[in-house]
C-alpha cells in the first residue's frame, strides 16, 4: 500500500510565458504514480476513496438499468461466434492461426499441417485462457514462431499498463522454457537461426528504449537481458521492431510524430551492428523493404502523400539514382506497400475511401482490387511467404460484416476465406449506408460516413451518435461493428465525422488538424453536427458525441465551444488536461507528443494555443449535456487523474439536471478489459448511459421481451 500519510490538497500554481494558473485538482495524480500504475493496489488511499466514490455515483444511477444491461450484454454476445477463428496462413509445412474455444475470453494460437483442410491434426500450442487464471487482467499481446517452427514467443500484459512479459514455450514438448524477458515494450522478432530474438525493452519512463538480443538458454531468468544493439537517445521517438517480406532483413523502426529512420540488421546475422537507411529529418517519413538488390522505399520525400520509389540497397538515401513505381498523387495517399517476389502491392486512401492495387514486376498493367463504392473499412493482412501469388485482404462496410478474401494476383480472380458471423442473424439489407459532406467555416468539405436502419425515416426527433477522433493522421474507418446494431435497432443514426487531424484525405487533412492548426478539428466537428441537423438526420440538441483518447479531447473541447448542440456525450480515457501534460516531460508521452499539439514548456504561442482549447483549462458555467466518463488506472497513455481532475473541475459548474458520471476500471489501462466478453460490460454501460438520458431506456428494456 502507498504512503498513508495525508496528501496535500492545495492548489498548484504555475506561472510561465507571462500567465498565473491554478490548479486545484492537481492532487489527483498520486505523488507514486509509476508504482500505482504497476500496482494499483498502491494507489493512494484518500486518491482511491476519490475514484471509488465516483464510480458509487455512477452505480447509482445505473444499477437501477441493470436488466437493460443484462439485456444489451445478451445482444452483444449473441452478435460474437462463440467458437470464432482466424483463417490459417501458411508458411512452409505449417498453417497457423488463432481460434477460441466456446465461452472463453481469449484465444488458443494452434497451427495444422498446411494440406490439412479439416484440422484433423491440430495443434494447440498456447492456452491464453490458462494464461489468463486468477489474473484481475490479461491480455495475450502478441505471438510468433520460430523460422524452424520449433519455438513460439509470446509476450502477455498481466496489468494493463502495457508493462509486458515474454516467454518461450518447446513445440516439440509443449513446455515453456526458463527463459523470460521483463520490461517489455514493445515489438520482438525473430532471426533467421531460430534462437535468437530481438525485444524492445522499456526504460523507467515507460518509452520503448532500447532494442535488446536475447539467445535460448542464455541468462534464462533475465538478470542479464542480453546486449543493446540499439538504444535511442531521443525521447520524442518511439522502435519499433519488424522484418521484410523476404526475411532477409530485421528492422528497427525509429519514430516519432512526423518523422522516421530505419536500421536493418540481416536476419542471418543478429550479431551485425545495425545499419541505417536514411537518417531522420524533421517531417521525413519512409518504409524500406528489400526485393533483389534493390530497396523498395514508400517515402514522402517531396511528395506530402507518399510515393513509391526504387533505391540502391548500399546507397538508399541516394536520391538521384531513385527510380519512381508509383508516382505522387496530391489527395491520394498511399498508405502501405506490400512486396512480394512477383508482385508490387500497395494500400490507398482518396477522399476517405479506401483501395488496394497491385502489379507484376515483370510488367503489366495495374489492377485495382475492387469492393465498389459504399464507404467501407479494406485492409492488407500480412502473410507469412514471399514467394507467394496469394494476397489477403479483409474488408467490411458499415452495414456489411467483415470478409476474408485470398486474391490469385495472376488472374484477379478471388476466394472467400471467412465471412464474420453474427449468430443471432443480420441482413445487411435492412440498414443503409451514405457518404455525405459538411462545409467547415474556412470551406472544406468534411467527409462524413452515415448509417441507419433502411425502414427509419430520420428527424429532428432522432437520436444520433457521432463519433470523431481527428488526431494522430489515424483515419477512422467506415467499417462494420457488430455492437453499434444494438443503437440501430432502437432508432440511432451513427455518423463518423472524418475530421482534419486523421489523414483521410491525405497527409494536407493531418497537417490541418494539428499544432497551430488544432482548432480545425473541432470547428470540422461542429460542422459535422450541425450538417447532420440541416440535412433531417437528427434535430439540435438530440446528438450525442463519442470520443476515446484523443478523440475524448475533442468531445470535451466541442463541448466547451457549441454544447448546446449535444445532448449527450461519452468521453473515454479521454485526454483532456493537455497542456499540464505537455508541461511535463517527466510523463511517458509527452516528448513523443510535442510535434503533434506543440511545445509549451519553450513555446509562448504554443501555450496560449494549447490553453486556448484545452478542455480542462476552459472548464466554465455552460449548459453542458449529459456525460460518461470513463478511466483507467493502469493506464500508460492517458494517466487516470485527467479524466478524474476534469471531472471534478465540471462538477463545480454542472447543471443540476443534467448527469456527470466517471467509471474508473481500477484494474486496467488504456484499451479497458482484456477479454473480448469483459469488454462487452463497457459497451453496454455506454449504451445504457445513452438510452437512459434520451428516455429510451424503459422501451429499450421492453422490447424483444
Amino acid at each position: 500500500m502507498n504512503d498513508t500519510k495525508n496528501l496535500d490538497k492545495s492548489p498548484v500554481v504555475d506561472q510561465r510565458h507571462g500567465h498565473r494558473r491554478e490548479d486545484p485538482w492537481a492532487w489527483l495524480r498520486d505523488p507514486d504514480w509509476r508504482e500505482a500504475m504497476a500496482d494499483p493496489g498502491r494507489l493512494h488511499p484518500e486518491i482511491r476513496a476519490w475514484l471509488e466514490a465516483e464510480n458509487a455515483e455512477t452505480d447509482r444511477v445505473l444499477t437501477p438499468l441493470k436488466p437493460l444491461h443484462d439485456k444489451l450484454v445478451g445482444e452483444l454476445r449473441g452478435r460474437l461466434c462463440e467458437d470464432d477463428r482466424g483463417v490459417p496462413m501458411p508458411d512452409g509445412p505449417w498453417a497457423y492461426y488463432w481460434r477460441f474455444r466456446p465461452g472463453g475470453e481469449h484465444p488458443l494460437i494452434c497451427r495444422r499441417p498446411r494440406d490439412d483442410e479439416d484440422d484433423r491434426r491440430e495443434q494447440v500450442l498456447l492456452d491464453a485462457d490458462a494464461r489468463a487464471r486468477d489474473c484481475d487482467y490479461y491480455d495475450l499481446a502478441a505471438w510468433g514462431h520460430s523460422p524452424d517452427h520449433r519455438y513460439l514467443a509470446f509476450s502477455e500484459d498481466r496489468t494493463g499498463s502495457e508493462k509486458l512479459q515474454i516467454r518461450f514455450l518447446d513445440t516439440e514438448t509443449g513446455e515453456l522454457l526458463p527463459d523470460c524477458l521483463e520490461e517489455v515494450r514493445g515489438d520482438f522478432e525473430w532471426a533467421a537461426d531460430s534462437r535468437t530474438l530481438l525485444w524492445i525493452e522499456g526504460d523507467e519512463e515507460h518509452r520503448p528504449r532500447r532494442v535488446r538480443r536475447h539467445r535460448l538458454g542464455e541468462d534464462p531468468g533475465g538478470a542479464h537481458p542480453g546486449p543493446v544493439l540499439y538504444e535511442e537517445a531521443d525521447p520524442g521517438y518511439f522502435l519499433g521492431l519488424g522484418r521484410t517480406q523476404s526475411d532477409r532483413f530485421l528492422v528497427i523502426d525509429c519514430h516519432g510524430h512526423g518523422s522516421n529512420e530505419q536500421w536493418v540488421i540481416p536476419a542471418d546475422a543478429p550479431d551485425t551492428p545495425p545499419r541505417c537507411l536514411i537518417p531522420r529529418a524533421p517531417e521525413q517519413e519512409y518504409a524500406a523493404v528489400d526485393h533483389g538488390e534493390r530497396w523498395i522505399l514508400l517515402t514522402n520525400h517531396r511528395a506530402e502523400d507518399f510515393r513509391i520509389v526504387s533505391a540502391p540497397l548500399e546507397a538508399p538515401g541516394d536520391t538521384g539514382q531513385w527510380t519512381d513505381l508509383v508516382p505522387h498523387h496530391p489527395g491520394r495517399l498511399l498508405r502501405d506497400v506490400h512486396v512480394l517476389r512477383d508482385w508490387l502491392v500497395w494500400a490507398e486512401m482518396e477522399d476517405a475511401q479506401p483501395a488496394i492495387r497491385y502489379r507484376a514486376w515483370e510488367g503489366g498493367e495495374t489492377r485495382r482490387i475492387d469492393f465498389g463504392d459504399e464507404p467501407c473499412d479494406l485492409g492488407l493482412v500480412a502473410g507469412y511467404e514471399y514467394a507467394t501469388d496469394t494476397l489477403r485482404t479483409v474488408w467490411s462496410s458499415l452495414t456489411t460484416p467483415a470478409e476474408v478474401h485470398d486474391h490469385d494476383l495472376r488472374d484477379g480472380t478471388r476466394v472467400l476465406r471467412k465471412r464474420q458471423q453474427i449468430p443471432t442473424g443480420h441482413d445487411p439489407a435492412a440498414y443503409t449506408a451514405t457518404r455525405t459532406h459538411a462545409t467547415a467555416p474556412d470551406g472544406e468539405r468534411v467527409p462524413i460516413s452515415v448509417v441507419h436502419r433502411a425502414d427509419l425515416d430520420p428527424g429532428p426527433q432522432t437520436p444520433l451518435l457521432l463519433y470523431a477522433y481527428g488526431a494522430y493522421g489515424i483515419t477512422s474507418e467506415a467499417g462494420f461493428s457488430p455492437h453499434r446494431l444494438s443503437l440501430l435497432d432502437r432508432g440511432f443514426v451513427f455518423a463518423i465525422a472524418h475530421v482534419r487531424g486523421g489523414k483521410e484525405r491525405g497527409h494536407r487533412w493531418y497537417r490541418e488538424g494539428r499544432r497551430e492548426h488544432k482548432a480545425n478539428t473541432f470547428s470540422d466537428t461542429i460542422a459535422c453536427a450541425e450538417a447532420l441537423i440541416a440535412q433531417g438526420y437528427t434535430g439540435s440538441g438530440r446528438l450525442a458525441l463519442f470520443g476515446g483518447s484523443a478523440g475524448g479531447l475533442l468531445v470535451g473541447a466541442v463541448l466547451n465551444q457549441r454544447p448546446e448542440l449535444f445532448h449527450a456525450a461519452v468521453a473515454a480515457v479521454p485526454f483532456v488536461d493537455v497542456l499540464n501534460t505537455m508541461l511535463d516531460a517527466s510523463l511517458p508521452l509527452t516528448p513523443p507528443e510535442w510535434p503533434e499539439w506543440g511545445n509549451p514548456v519553450e513555446d509562448e504561442a504554443a501555450y496560449h494555443r494549447i490553453r486556448s482549447w484545452s478542455p480542462y483549462d476552459n472548464v466554465a458555467e455552460r449548459r453542458y449535456p449529459h456525460l460518461l466518463v470513463t478511466a483507467g488506472v493502469s493506464d500508460p497513455r492517458v494517466t487516470y487523474w485527467e479524466p478524474a481532475k476534469w471531472v471534478a473541475k465540471l462538477r463545480e459548474v454542472w447543471p443540476a439536471d443534467r448527469l456527470l458520471l466517471l467509471d474508473t476500471n481500477m484494474s486496467a489501462g488504456h484499451g479497458g478489459p482484456g477479454g473480448r466478453f469483459e469488454y462487452l460490460h463497457e459497451v453496454a454501460q455506454r449504451y445504457v448511459f445513452l438510452l437512459h438520458v434520451y428516455g429510451l431506456a424503459e422501451r429499450a428494456d421492453a422490447a424483444n421481451t
